[in-house]
């Protein structure tokens, strides 16, 4: 290969990352070696790396699960990926357990996730399972002038959502209510959008509202200083004023805070769907009981099964889900400073981290 790999190691929480070269080795018959375009840093990063949440497999450790690239080498049995550009899934389940055979990949009791289970993706190159991969058509991405880097956070960034989207089965003239929406719940917002609903934001960043203007939003609504009620109440006179349907709301929260999961629950109504997307340690306190009492559910979100993948893909680029104004894109050498910048919260955008050699 000439020039080795190299995976920026994460080796302590809080520790800068420290590149490490390393060798490739012999590719097992189903495995791919993956020459890395673009890694997406993730709110799920920052959470190992900041607030000790741990990974499956021991420091150090590579992070990142948003990858991009293109196949240069390949096991016995997966010739048919050489050379073909594609998005690796954020988890890769293993296709041949019980619940993979049930349909059920996303609870795969042997998923590997790159970044937690094995090396992830800040790297210059990634070893992987091939099953799963979503193949990129090339020619169809340079129509549309979006980089094989930018398309990394399809990974999860939007396939989570999309994943949600359809398991909670959102459908044209539902009212959607997205509440979060940097990242992940910006991309739940165009999703819902391109299926028929009528969505809502919230969140207390008014830059990150402002800037869903024209990717299918309908109404905003800065949670900073806004109780649960008032949002609540807010929701009903524009539902109302719109002929929406004042029951069986679908509520998305995407902000993965304390705050932000008790607000969420606080907009049950009959009928209603609760899907929990975003992620946090912290505990919140909420009367379960409104669950039965508004014949309403709540349900989970891991990841995305990678048969889902070709539908999200699609819906970006066909131009119906808008990425490039939701990422920037930064050498893969500065990554310290770009954890540290999205942990302070001073990135507009998502990062995606590109390598430079």
């Amino acid at each position: 290969m000439g020039v080795k790999p190299v995976r920026w190691m994460m080796t302590g929480p809080g520790k800068p990352f420290v590149p490490v070269e390393f060798d490739i080795g012999i590719l097992g018959a189903d495995e791919v070696l993956v020459k890395i375009a673009g890694c997406g840093v993730c709110h799920t990063d920052l959470g190992y790396y900041y607030d000790g949440v741990r990974t499956k497999h021991e420091l150090p450790l590579t992070l990142g699960h948003e990858i991009s690239g293109h196949v240069v080498e390949t096991g016995t049995d997966v010739l048919e990926y050489l050379d073909r550009a594609i998005i690796i899934p954020a988890v890769i389940p293993c296709g041949r357990c019980d619940a993979c055979r049930r349909g059920k990949a996303t609870i795969c009791p042997n998923q590997k996730m790159p970044g937690n289970d094995i090396h992830g993706g800040f790297a210059t190159h990634i070893i992987v399972p091939a099953r799963g991969l979503c193949v990129v058509h090339e020619d169809r991405l340079a129509a549309t002038g979006i980089e094989l880097a930018d398309l990394s956070v399809i990974a999860d960034a939007v396939t989570t959502p999309y994943q949600a989207v359809v398991q909670a089965g959102v459908t044209n003239g539902d009212l959607v209510v997205v509440n979060g929406v940097g990242g992940v719940g910006g991309y739940a917002v165009q999703i819902a959008a391109a299926l028929g609903a009528t969505v809502i934001a919230i969140d207390m960043n008014e830059e990150k509202l402002a800037a869903l203007t024209g990717h299918g939003v309908a109404l905003t609504l800065n949670c900073k200083q806004m109780t649960s009620r008032e949002i609540k109440t807010a929701i009903q006179t524009f539902a109302k004023e719109h002929g929406l349907r004042q029951r069986e709301w679908v509520i998305f929260e995407c902000s993965g805070t304390r705050a932000g999961q008790e607000t969420a629950f606080a907009l049950l109504n009959h009928g209603a769907t609760l899907a929990v997307v975003g992620f946090t340690m912290d505990k919140v306190e909420i009367r379960l009981s409104n669950l039965m009492a508004f014949h309403a559910r709540a349900i989970g979100n891991w990841g995305c099964p990678p048969d889902l993948y070709p539908e999200a893909m699609e819906l970006v680029l066909t131009g119906r889900v808008k990425i490039a104004p939701f990422v920037e894109k930064h050498p893969l050498s500065e990554i310290n400073q770009v954890f540290e910048a999205a942990h302070v919260g001073t990135l507009k955008r998502r990062a995606v981290l590109v390598p430079t050699s």
